[in-house]
């Protein structure tokens, strides 16, 4: 059970510092930040039987749609950050290095370009965005920050007292 409190701390800590880095790029270079009230919207519909939507914006509001997307967002960095002691060893957790956490972040950036991302009408990698080049470079980098965020998240966790 404790070991399940650092991956919540973990992943929290990852998304948290990804939240971060978007405010910083829209502050540095003028980027909209993620509406993840469309991601709650997506996810509301998904609940409804429907995955795949022409232009997300474009479908009919969700009573909740910006909370239901914050909480996913959050709980899905979470169930990332679990996949670290599956994937690097239960050791990770109390040796963490930041090879397999980098790769893990950088790798979670199939589930926008596979899942979301089409169901939300974009297209396969942001393949019918005005750029896709543009849009897969920014979650290249989105999901690099979130794979350094899980290594910083764990290296906090260690330093925490009752750590073992």
């Amino acid at each position: 059970m404790e070991q399940l409190s650092y991956i919540v701390l973990i992943g929290i800590v990852a998304t948290g510092l990804t939240d971060a880095w978007a405010a910083v790029r829209q502050r540095l270079l003028g980027t909209r930040p993620p509406n993840y009230g469309l991601v709650g919207r997506w996810i509301a519909h998904l609940a409804r039987g429907r995955f795949r939507h022409d232009a997300i914006a474009a479908s009919p509001a969700v009573r909740g749609e910006t909370m239901i997307g914050w909480a996913a967002h959050y709980l899905i960095g979470i169930g990332f950050a679990a996949l670290l002691p599956v994937i690097a060893g239960r050791n990770w957790l109390a040796r963490p290095t930041l090879l397999p956490a980098l790769l893990l972040g950088i790798a979670t950036v199939l589930a926008p370009f596979l899942l979301m991302q089409p169901g939300m009408g974009a297209g396969i990698a942001a393949s019918r965005t005005p750029r896709p080049g543009t849009a897969r470079l920014q979650s290249l980098v989105n999901h690099a920050v979130f794979g350094f965020g899980l290594f910083a998240g764990a290296e906090a966790a260690t330093k925490l007292p009752g750590w073992s």
